[in-house]
């Protein structure tokens, strides 16, 4: 019980601060870039993909938050279909980035969901 109540205070997604500061302002940045063009939305997606998946595996090492050890992987390889996209090797219009942020955010959902189903919020 002691070793919970010491992850949880380590836990960055405990303090809304900090889990605003590394999901939530960037999950916004990659919904809002949705209406900008295509070059500056592939950076703003790539910055906010990796920020999400460094804060992940941070938070992972310091309190042994289970899901970020899968998220955090899970974001930084999301940054290769946006690349893909960006320099124009797939072809998609507007609809095809529509259905790649949704996948980016609604896989980690997944991916949280699932795995502290699974095995706890802490390892």
């Amino acid at each position: 019980m002691a070793d919970d109540t010491i992850q949880t205070s380590n836990d960055w997604l405990g303090s809304t601060r900090t889990h605003a500061l590394a999901w939530w302002i960037p999950q916004g940045a990659i919904v809002a870039a949705l209406l900008i063009p295509v070059p500056f939305r592939a950076a703003v997606w790539v910055a906010a993909l990796a920020w999400m998946g460094v804060a992940c595996i941070l938070n992972a090492r310091r309190c042994g938050r289970i899901h970020c050890g899968y998220t955090g992987p899970y974001y930084l390889g999301m940054i290769l279909p946006v690349v893909v996209l960006a320099a124009g090797v797939v072809s998609a219009g507007l609809l095809g980035w529509l259905i790649l942020g949704i996948l980016i955010l609604a896989g980690s959902r997944i991916i949280w969901w699932a795995t502290e189903r699974a095995w706890g919020k802490f390892s």
